[in-house]
């Protein structure tokens, strides 16, 4: 008999003014300059970190992380709807210690499938990676 699936529940509410709250906590008020689409982004790239967090912890790897990510929106081929078309984040880290080799590479790996934003998202993310000043 295979194992029942984990399952994440998420909440948030959005009131008249444009604050948004999670799970009913923690108002956010939201610039105007913050599209939708913004805030995909920086939920790929906070469940990436936290993706890694997760993973490096086991492995006793301390880290700090930054980034950015961007998106193309345009009318697709197939359908002809608005969509992301392209999706690109850039990731710095510095670790401490830094896995040998194909460690690294497993690493970081598990942190791009394992976050469930961007498993969720088509197209896909391509992600680039900066380790501790190297580019990967």
């Amino acid at each position: 008999m295979a194992a029942e699936a984990k399952e994440f529940r998420y909440a948030i509410g959005l009131d008249r003014t444009g604050r948004v709250t999670a799970d009913g906590h923690s108002p956010l008020d939201l610039d105007p300059a913050w599209a939708p689409e913004h805030l995909v982004l920086a939920g790929l790239i906070r469940c990436t970190v936290q993706s890694l967090r997760f993973h490096a912890a086991p492995k006793e790897i301390d880290f700090v992380a930054n980034g950015s990510a961007s998106a193309r929106v345009t009318r697709r081929s197939d359908d002809g709807r608005y969509a992301f078309v392209e999706i690109d984040v850039e990731l710095e880290l510095e670790l401490d210690p830094v896995p040998p080799g194909e460690e690294l590479a497993a690493l970081l790996a598990k942190a791009e499938w394992d976050c469930f934003v961007g498993a969720s998202l088509k197209p896909s993310p391509r992600y680039r990676w900066r380790v501790n000043g190297t580019a990967l």
